[in-house]
């Protein structure tokens, strides 16, 4: 679906991740998938700082060991370096997590997996016609477009938007899950760099303690860092 780039296919967002049909996760699944990608986040980024390798070499030493190839020496002193055969597992296991995700059997080959995605693609595309909407972020996506959706009918009218009101404070989910996203975007929508109490204002019910213990996570995970101030965060 995309274009190239010399004899590179280039990843276009418009044509291939906005459509792309994701799985419909349960919470439990959600965590395992998190789980399984930061661990292989972790051991790249191990592998990479310890013994100063590229991705492009260890994957080209996984791919050796995933078609049954010899591997030369340089291969070897890789894969014994970065414990390919740790990364090889831990690819296996969150591909296996993400297509219990989707409620697919697995293993499947790339064709088969191609198949069932284009397929849901079809089903998506026409539930959407018909109104039914799977946001990944329906506390956002959903909002932002009845927003555009009401901007559009006032210029098609030519009536003036009615006057703005003030905002008022915005609902506290109740899932840690979407706590996490909803400080996230609220940090990343400030101006200026943010501290747990002021955030904290910006939603009903919510207490300080848990915004901040968000916002260490998050900072952990390195979605947002810490401000010039102390106690400050931004995005």
């Amino acid at each position: 679906m995309g274009s190239t780039l010399e004899d590179r296919p280039v990843y276009p967002k418009s044509l291939c991740f906005d459509p792309f049909p994701f799985p419909e996760c349960t919470e439990k699944q959600k965590a395992k998938i998190r789980k399984l990608a930061e661990e292989l986040d972790a051991h790249r980024k191990r592998a990479q700082q310890k013994h100063g390798l590229g991705l492009t070499d260890i994957y080209n030493a996984l791919e050796k060991v995933r078609a049954g190839a010899t591997l030369t020496t340089k291969d070897k002193a890789i894969h014994d370096a970065a414990l390919v055969a740790t990364l090889k597992q831990l690819h296996d296991d969150l591909d296996k997590a993400v297509a219990e995700a989707y409620g697919w059997p697995w293993p499947m080959t790339d064709v088969e997996i191609l198949k069932r995605v284009v397929g849901l693609n079809a089903a998506r595309a026409a539930e959407e016609k018909a109104g039914h909407i799977r946001w990944l972020r329906p506390d956002y996506q959903a909002k932002g477009e009845l927003m555009l959706e009401g901007g559009s009918a006032h210029q098609k009218s030519g009536r003036k938007a009615p006057p703005t009101k003030k905002a008022g404070k915005l609902a506290w989910p109740a899932k840690t899950a979407e706590r996490t996203v909803a400080v996230e975007h609220a940090l990343a929508q400030a101006e200026e760099p943010q501290t747990a109490a002021a955030l904290t204002k910006q939603f009903a019910r919510a207490k300080p303690a848990d915004v901040q213990e968000i916002l260490d996570t998050l900072c952990a995970l390195g979605r947002v860092r810490p401000g010039d101030q102390a106690g400050t965060y931004v995005k």
